[in-house]
């Protein structure tokens, strides 16, 4: 074995008050806590192979906040933090760690995403109980009128990462044409540079090479 993809997750719609501190632990159970328990679990036998891939499946809301999807976010960011974290750690040792950052698209998630279990705020709230509905079905509809918006390019973006040579691999990988990419794609490239900077001023810029 020597890539692992993480793509489990979930996805929530809701005002954040309204979600739980259950709710919440769920989530990150699955967007964040189960991408540490794989891989902390292949993570030696990668270790021992001198090589490795892990792929971690973030989202373009890992690197901005939209209201409604305030949980999803929180542990998209978390996520982001973790595999940037593993980048670096395992930079000397001929395993990459890298980021898949995808837009919407209409598949089943969409379906399937958790709402929020506590209602008892529902009357305090008013109409804007009904805000994330609504949000979800115009979001829905732009999804529809962009056939350009395929699922297959994930998984098209996920085969170019494992065909790249290791230690060339980017950190982060942008797919997305419904507009927000390109924005992100910016942001990614000013994070990097600030990073770099960051790192420098700390002695660790060398933790930012990876291992040909």
């Amino acid at each position: 074995m020597d890539v692992i993809i993480n793509n489990a997750g979930r996805g929530v719609i809701g005002l954040q008050e309204t979600f739980t501190p259950e709710d919440w632990q769920n989530l990150f159970n699955v967007n964040v806590f189960g991408v540490q328990r794989i891989n902390r679990a292949i993570l030696p036998h990668l270790r021992k192979n001198g090589s490795g891939l892990i792929i971690h499946l973030s989202s373009l809301l890992g690197r901005l906040a939209i209201p409604f999807y305030g949980p999803y976010n929180a542990s998209k960011w978390a996520l982001e933090a973790l595999a940037e974290n593993y980048r670096v750690e395992l930079s000397g040792l001929g395993i990459d760690s890298c980021l898949v950052e995808p837009g919407g698209y209409p598949t089943s998630f969409i379906d399937a995403l958790m709402k929020p279990s506590d209602h008892s705020r529902d009357i305090e709230l008013g109409d804007m109980v009904k805000a994330p509905q609504g949000f979800l079905e115009g979001f829905e509809q732009a999804l529809a009128g962009n056939p350009a918006q395929n699922p297959q390019d994930v998984a098209d973006a996920i085969v170019n990462l494992i065909e790249t040579p290791a230690g060339t691999r980017p950190m982060r990988t942008v797919v997305d044409k419904m507009g927000m990419g390109e924005p992100i794609i910016k942001y990614n490239e000013q994070l990097a540079g600030i990073t770099a900077g960051i790192y420098g001023a700390f002695g660790i810029d060398g933790m930012l090479k990876l291992k040909q």
